[in-house]
């Protein structure tokens, strides 16, 4: 799998996360135990850090990035969709980020909240606790999420990053 160091900045995997073998990961990454980072993606820590926190899946390619003013910082027991575009961003512990979607600088998506498919969720924008962030720019919906919403797709990723630790194999 692709893991570069970039001059000083050497990512920092836990053991006990799976990074698929076509993903990439470059630089000034940290990423936290049983995550799971999916084919395709790449997390590019080349101008600033990107840090991911425990349980936390980001899913096939999808694009994590950063600038030197604003780090992007992804919390515990997050789902980060297939396609999703998050750069200079806080997204905070269980949290789901939805297929399609991007998220730019300085916004912070609250715990417990939800970007919908294809949203954009511009500069600047707070998406707080339990609400839903829809649309292209993005309109907030307040109340609309649950904790179990959010819980049942954390467990899915943790226990198939573990199967894909035990069991994926290239054939050719």
């Amino acid at each position: 799998m692709p893991i570069y160091a970039l001059f000083e900045n050497v990512p920092s995997i836990d053991p006990t996360a799976f990074i698929h073998p076509t993903a990439t990961v470059i630089g000034n990454v940290k990423i936290g135990s049983n995550s799971t980072i999916w084919p395709g993606v790449v997390l590019r820590g080349d101008y600033g850090k990107i840090t991911i926190g425990n349980d936390t899946s980001i899913q096939d390619n999808s694009v994590v990035h950063a600038t030197s003013e604003f780090p992007t910082t992804i919390g515990d027991r997050c789902t980060v969709g297939h396609i999703v575009h998050l750069e200079g961003c806080i997204i905070e512990d269980d949290s789901l980020i939805g297929s399609g979607s991007v998220v730019l600088h300085r916004a912070r998506i609250q715990s417990f909240s939800l970007v919908g498919a294809n949203a954009v969720v511009p500069a600047d924008m707070v998406v707080p606790k339990f609400a839903m962030a829809l649309g292209v720019p993005a309109k907030i919906f307040a109340n609309r999420v649950t904790a179990q919403d959010l819980t049942d797709a954390v467990v899915k990723y943790v226990q198939n990053g573990a199967n894909y630790k035990a069991g994926l194999r290239e054939i050719i």
